[in-house]
């Protein structure tokens, strides 16, 4: 039993604190069993629900596991399938797992919000069921060597394209299909990769399994610092991996100033003109800034990759790619000794949901309520003295005093948020201070309260 003198503030936030301290300095090691919620109540003469909505804090900060009537124990396993930074971005959320019980079965929990998960709000999603219903007569499953994107649904992607002519398009199992596929006809073990630091995990994950070297590109208001590429590019890359709109984590879009700029830097440094741009456009259709690639500058360059998951859902899986024609040529010829083509079915559901009304104004007004809840956040959170830009998109990336105990107060309150550090890649000198990710487009209501909870997860102290 852990001893009742441990816990000096008998709130869920000062309970979940103490035992996260305790699990930091080993005095609880990995594995360890909690005492029931009921022990705890009784030891500290304090309410189950108190040590219930503590529990619940710890696992969604990832620090304990519940085992349903097992009870509840120091985390220790892992996710294997997962990277370590992936793991690390948010608590253990298998799905199935039980909500709504404290450790060992009993007691509800305070309501949770969960901001930490990156993905669209699934109510400003268009529906998928009058899109398949159209798409039927239109797709053609029955063929292995046609066309590897349907005639219509190219046509309404180049009319769409962020840039006129450019030389190829083809479609591909979602933005981060198309990018690693992308990585792997540029990329060779050793190269040096550019890229955003503050970043998407999935990119260093990608950069390393290609046994090649990512190069952190710092990042302002306006996206990627012209200094910095030049740095970076001294370095001599092969690539240079950027987000152009709503930023993952910091939800900034790049200026159509700055992206002049970084051309023009690729263009006056020795190599610049030999390195691949790859470019993730993931919000497209929900961001509120313009359109935005380097190809208007450097066409032979830059492979743009749009994505859908975030306008039209996750499980959609698509995305389109499009590029010079020498390196789409080889990632369609790649594809056909795999998986071969994105199915047909789905991209005639892509057709539909591009170019029905019926749908394209579900995404229109998920674009504008995103800005605003980003905005009231935003907004509430500068009220409380903390600053987190102009945020586009549904992410935004809060400066905190400490991220572990950011995480815990947050989650004794109920809300989920992401760790920060899997999203930056850790050099010698790094100076950037603790942030932490906040999918601020799924606050629906109570921005006041939420915002005030965040700050107060913000202003944490340290664990230990």
């Amino acid at each position: 039993m852990i001893p009742p003198d441990a816990f000096v503030e008998r709130t869920p936030a000062g309970l979940a604190a103490e035992i996260a301290r305790l699990v930091s300095d080993g005095t609880l090691a990995p594995g360890a069993r909690l005492p029931t919620v009921r022990e705890v109540a009784a030891a500290l003469g304090v309410s189950t629900g108190t040590v219930a909505s503590a529990w619940r804090a710890l696992a969604d900060a990832g620090v304990v596991s519940s085992r349903g009537r097992a009870g509840t124990f120091v985390r220790a396993e892992r996710r294997e399938w997962l990277s370590p930074r992936v793991q690390g971005m948010s608590a253990d959320r298998m799905p199935g797992a039980p909500r709504g019980l404290g450790a060992g079965g009993e007691g509800p929990t305070a309501p949770r919000l969960d901001l930490s998960l990156g993905t669209p709000d699934p109510a400003m999603l268009p529906s998928i069921e009058r899109a398949l219903t159209l798409a039927r007569p239109r797709a053609d499953t029955g063929r292995y060597h046609d066309l590897p994107v349907l005639p219509d649904l190219y046509d309404v992607l180049r009319e769409q394209w962020p840039v006129r002519g450019v030389e190829e398009l083809t479609v591909v199992d979602g933005a981060l299909d198309g990018i690693s596929r992308t990585l792997d006809q540029v990329v060779r073990f050793g190269d040096r990769v550019a890229v955003e630091s503050p970043g998407f995990p999935y990119f260093f994950d990608l950069i390393e399994a290609a046994g090649a070297v990512p190069v952190p590109l710092e990042t302002d208001a306006d996206g990627i610092l012209p200094a910095s590429l030049a740095h970076a590019l001294a370095l001599g890359p092969t690539a240079v991996l950027l987000q152009p709109r709503a930023q993952n984590p910091t939800g900034v879009s790049m200026s159509i100033e700055r992206a002049r700029r970084l051309a023009n830097v690729l263009l006056s440094v020795p190599g610049g003109t030999r390195v691949t741009v790859i470019e993730d456009d993931h919000s497209a259709l929900i961001a509120s800034a313009p359109p935005v690639t380097l190809a208007l500058w450097l066409p032979g360059q830059v492979v743009h990759v749009r994505g859908f998951s975030k306008s039209h859902g996750p499980d959609l899986r698509i995305a389109a790619l499009g590029g010079p024609a020498a390196i789409v040529d080889r990632i369609v010829r790649r594809r056909m000794l795999g998986p071969g083509w994105t199915s047909r079915l789905l991209q005639s559901v892509l057709y539909e949901l591009l170019t029905d009304p019926r749908s394209t104004a579900p995404v229109r007004t998920a674009r504008l309520i995103y800005r605003d809840r980003l905005d009231r956040v935003a907004a509430a959170l500068r009220r409380l003295g903390i600053d987190v830009g102009d945020p586009d998109g549904i992410n935004l990336w809060m400066p905190v005093r400490d991220e572990r105990a950011a995480l815990v107060h947050a989650a004794a309150e109920g809300i989920g948020i992401a760790a920060g550090s899997p999203f930056v890649v850790e050099t010698e000198g790094s100076a950037a201070g603790p942030r932490v990710r906040v999918t601020a487009g799924s606050v629906v209501e109570n921005v006041r309260l939420v915002a005030e909870a965040l700050a107060r997860a913000a202003h944490a102290a340290p664990l230990s």
